[in-house]
């Protein structure tokens, strides 16, 4: 039966039908925004909740069994446990105190589509790899700010004090600068001040945007390729015992019929003569 457990859990099959499960409750979670439907079809809409939470827990305990008693085996993944613990979070009453708590719960089985799909889990490995090399980014675009925030409020607080009145004011103006929202309005109203304000403008955007976001890019990039190869070498498994002595025993029988041939070969040669 665990052998069998174990044939479930890596069929292609069965993946695709968690996904699609995880799917239909992504749509029922949005069909109970809807009053209307609610007032309609509320009854069928709670028993296919009901349906896909027995579902993931169906698929836990199938797969907690196709690892038994090696509990390891499941709990030792990150991502069993984030499906384990949305499950867990999902039991909890939808009714009284906690109900609030189980409707958050319901909205995280979402959050499954990522653990279900290999692909999504890389690109969230990836981001996670990244997040140290952001942080030195990320601290590099703050001294940059910062400069550019002081600057700013000496230069235009008393021409534009709704953009420069003070530094906490001017680091929103550059946050909003960065994100290319508009920028040109603050530029322009620095400009009446002092027509070569453009430059303070200019420069600030090509650091903090083009070279800030392409260092980020770059960092996700290196870390994308780095996750790749991690994951070729998992897929890389060492043959086990038993597929060496399958090798080996192939391999004699191979020398034994080929010493067979040698020999036939030397015994007709010496008829011959």
């Amino acid at each position: 039966m665990q052998k069998l457990a174990q044939e479930i859990v890596q069929h292609t099959l069965f993946e695709r039908f968690i996904i699609a499960v995880i799917l239909i409750s992504a749509v029922l979670i949005g069909l109970e925004t809807s009053a209307d439907i609610m007032s309609k079809y509320g009854g069928w809409i709670h028993l296919g909740n009901q349906l896909v939470l027995t579902i993931f827990i169906i698929e836990a305990v199938v797969k907690i069994y196709a690892v038994a008693p090696k509990l390891s085996g499941y709990f030792g993944k990150g991502w069993n446990i984030f499906d384990f613990s949305i499950i867990l979070l999902a039991l909890l009453p939808s009714t009284g105190e906690f109900a609030m708590i189980a409707r958050l719960a319901r909205l995280l089985r979402v959050l499954r589509l990522i653990s279900a799909l290999p692909e999504l889990r890389l690109i969230v490995a990836t981001l996670m790899r990244s997040i140290p090399s952001m942080g030195n980014i990320m601290l590099l675009m703050s001294v940059i700010f910062y400069i550019y925030a002081v600057a700013g409020q000496q230069l235009f607080h008393e021409h534009d004090p709704e953009h420069w009145h003070n530094i906490g004011i001017s680091l929103l103006t550059l946050f909003r600068i960065v994100t290319l929202e508009d920028w040109t309005d603050v530029m322009y109203t620095a400009m009446q001040l002092n027509p070569y304000s453009w430059i303070y403008f200019v420069s600030f955007v090509i650091l903090g945007t083009f070279v800030i976001i392409n260092l980020f890019i770059a960092v996700v990039i290196n870390n994308l390729d780095e996750a790749k190869q991690e994951r070729l070498n998992e897929m890389r498994t060492p043959p086990s015992r038993d597929d060496l002595l399958k090798e080996l025993s192939e391999t004699q029988k191979a020398l034994k019929a080929l010493s067979r041939q040698l020999a036939n070969k030397d015994i007709d040669s010496l008829t011959k003569k």
